[in-house]
């Protein structure tokens, strides 16, 4: 007859804890590596906006024109390099007329 092993509370914590252990030695850790660069901080509208010195009208036409944005929760965010690099290739030429007067 074969023996029945009840786990009691004990077991079940070791077991968690091993498990736990091994998927933390498993898991690479990204900010310690080169190739990752730290996450940026996302930017709400009113930020990009006032970055710029536009308007949230203009903001939206900006978005509707191929600015990167991503939607959470409802909400629009911004990743400030990608704000950045779009404005670099679109709104080169109106930045600079705007400045020279």
């Amino acid at each position: 007859m074969d023996t029945l092993f009840i786990p009691n509370e004990n077991d079940f914590r070791r077991w968690i804890k091993d498990a736990v252990k091994e998927c933390l030695e498993n898991t690479p850790v990204k900010s310690a590596h080169p190739d990752h660069p730290p996450e940026e901080p996302l930017l709400n509208r009113k930020e990009v906006a006032a970055i710029f010195r536009i308007s949230l009208v203009t903001l939206h036409d900006w978005m509707n024109k191929g600015l990167p944005c991503h939607k959470q929760r409802g909400r629009v965010y911004f990743i400030r390099s990608e704000v950045l690099e779009y404005v670099k290739r679109n709104h080169r030429q109106s930045f600079k007329g705007s400045l020279d007067s």
